[in-house]
């Protein structure tokens, strides 16, 4: 898709959904601000982490303007990281958050379907994104979280700095792990209701 003002290719689609996406966020209390609940989301990031063999991985809910990292592992288990997680995430969770054109989890919201990258850099439309050469991404694997309401929350990803061949098992595995997230959300719902 090309901009018509600019003439450049554009980088993140369009969301028609993020409207009813935010409202929705902010209906489960989700995305706006972080609180000791994440840590159940960073416990998930880790087991994402371990399940994948990926150095870096994330539970990201994505609203109109930005990205929220609620969950987020990297190397040595800190949660800001150093490299990659401190240019994606910043040192703490109120530094968790990362504008929408930048990363591969707009397109899979979007697209409500899983993403598989191998090597981003064979992919002209996801060569030239920001996290490529600003925080050093390489490979990429996330799937969608729709919840019961059939809206696309965010996702559920995984992140290398190096080309990996994630195959149909890595596809089958975080389509598998995008389920078991949302069945926690939907039960987390149900202790948020008045």
């Amino acid at each position: 898709m090309t901009s018509f003002a600019t003439g450049r290719m554009l980088l993140t689609p369009a969301d028609r959904a993020g409207p009813a996406r935010s409202e929705r966020l902010r209906r489960l209390d989700l995305g706006e601000r972080p609180d000791a609940s994440f840590d159940d989301f960073d416990a998930f990031a880790d087991k994402v982490a371990e399940v994948t063999s990926s150095p870096f991985s994330m539970v990201n809910f994505i609203d109109e303007n930005r990205q929220f990292f609620a969950g987020l592992h990297t190397p040595a288990g800190n949660r800001g990281g150093q490299e990659l997680g401190a240019a994606a995430a910043g040192s703490n969770r109120s530094a968790r958050y990362m504008a929408r054109d930048h990363g591969y989890c707009p397109h899979v919201v979007v697209r409500r379907k899983a993403l598989v990258l191998d090597d981003v850099c064979d992919y002209p439309r996801f060569a030239g994104n920001p996290v490529v050469d600003e925080i050093g991404v390489r490979s990429y694997l996330g799937a969608p979280l729709i919840d019961r309401t059939g809206i696309a929350l965010g996702t559920v990803c995984a992140v290398d700095t190096v080309p990996r061949p994630w195959g149909r098992a890595g596809l089958d595995t975080i389509k598998s792990l995008a389920r078991e997230l949302v069945l926690q959300i939907d039960h987390r719902e149900g202790y948020h209701r008045p």
